[in-house]
């Protein structure tokens, strides 16, 4: 096999199959959100990690051997593999037309014009390989999915024109997508980068076409000395699939794991003001892993609103009183800290307060046999940091449940205590 000229098949099997998997479950993440977001950057992006995952799988030399004698052709593999290869990098290049934030086709229509010549390029192109490749006398010795271009291409002419379309095709969809993502300009930081990474993923994937074009040229003619340099191309283009699934995903897997530890970090103040106060406050729980898994902003969401719902019940049970000691303890002991850390000493300080009052007016009532607690005949106060933008509130409370336990406010409830 002419694969272990450069590396063993088992190397490239075990790459392959990596890509596959690894693209399987990033288009299954896609696919939930587009349950949620109907939308054609979101649908096509599905698409293409869908169609991607199928190529690798079937790419890899066991099943592409296997699939070859199910056809009776040992070399069949390679036609759905190079039509899906133009299928998914041209639903990138779509989607990312769609997408395009830099303001070059403002013009919906213009859009949908320009996308819909893209995408009937595409499907000639993809019409005219598969007449291509029906037509070539392929030979019947055993395949190899690494080196078919320049094995096979030596007096076979439908062969080179079935790869001068599919390199045609990928130059456009590859050199395309790079073009509209270097000039785009996200307003997001992450999103910037992101952008970037996939320009350059797509400058990767193009390698494939840069080295395997002159090694198909010379091998077509007879000449087989640049037959491994076609086989580095195509180790370019695994190389490229990983970086164009982290250009296109890694933005989104960056804010999933950012939402998934601000779920985890903002749980201890759940337990105190939603969990400790009334669990009626919290919406009923999902039951299924799968929603919680990819929907974790809607939860992070969830719990902040759960959250400021639990602190205007313990508003009832805050002390002005214990407020301006608080506050005035933090001042005298937070040199150096910035106005938003003492706030949150104070908010923390303020709340584990209030919820110890209501415990204990709960505790009372108990013995008494009511079946409510009496809030204290004080008039319910505003909290440190109510007032709040909406898109702050995020931000302020994971500081709050981050300090809980700071010594600040722990040595603040201990004066509290002290003054009685």
């Amino acid at each position: 096999m002419r694969t272990g000229a450069l590396v063993s098949e088992r190397s490239v099997t075990a790459a392959c199959l990596l890509v596959a998997s690894f693209n399987f479950i990033i288009a299954c993440w896609k696919a939930a959100a587009l349950r949620r977001e109907r939308t054609s950057t979101l649908a096509l992006t599905v698409m293409s990690f869908f169609v991607s995952a199928l190529v690798y799988a079937t790419a890899s030399p066991a099943v592409y051997r296997g699939i070859g004698k199910q056809v009776g052709q040992p070399s069949g593999a390679t036609l759905p593999i190079y039509a899906g290869i133009v299928i998914c990098y041209g639903a990138i290049h779509l989607s990312t037309l769609f997408w395009d934030p830099s303001g070059s086709f403002r013009d919906g229509v213009r859009i949908r014009r320009h996308a819909s010549a893209w995408a009937g390029g595409y499907a000639a192109a993809i019409i005219s390989m598969v007449a291509s490749f029906l037509l070539a006398d392929l030979p019947d010795h055993a395949a190899d999915p690494m080196s078919f271009n320049t094995e096979l291409v030596e007096g076979e002419p439908f062969v080179f024109a079935f790869l001068a379309l599919f390199f045609l095709s990928l130059s456009c969809a590859t050199l395309g997508t790079a073009r509209l993502a270097w000039r785009s300009n996200p307003k997001s930081a992450r999103l910037r980068h992101a952008v970037r990474w996939l320009s350059f993923s797509m400058v990767i994937t193009f390698g494939y076409v840069l080295f395997n074009v002159p090694a198909v040229v010379l091998a077509s003619l007879g000449n087989h000395r640049l037959d491994e340099m076609g086989l580095f191309g195509s180790g370019m283009g695994i190389l490229g699939a990983f970086t164009v699934s982290y250009g296109m995903s890694g933005a989104a897997i960056r804010a999933w794991l950012s939402e998934r530890r601000d779920i985890k970090s903002i749980h201890p103040l759940w337990n105190l003001v939603v969990a400790g106060v009334d669990r009626k406050l919290a919406f009923g729980p999902s039951s299924r892993i799968v929603f919680r898994m990819t929907n974790v902003r809607f939860i992070l969401h969830r719990r902040v609103i759960e959250i400021l719902d639990g602190m205007r019940v313990l508003r009832a049970w805050a002390s002005p009183t214990v407020t301006e000691i608080v506050e005035k303890h933090v001042e005298a002991n937070s040199a150096g800290l910035s106005p938003e850390l003492r706030e949150a000493l104070v908010t923390a300080a303020v709340l584990r307060e209030a919820a110890g009052q209501l415990a204990e007016a709960r505790r009372r009532a108990s013995l008494e046999g009511r079946a409510q607690p009496l809030p204290p005949g004080t008039p319910a106060v505003p909290l440190p940091g109510d007032g709040k933008a909406a898109s702050a509130e995020r931000a302020r409370l994971l500081l709050v449940a981050r300090h809980l336990e700071h010594p600040l406010v722990l040595s603040a409830l201990k004066r509290v205590k002290a003054a009685g």
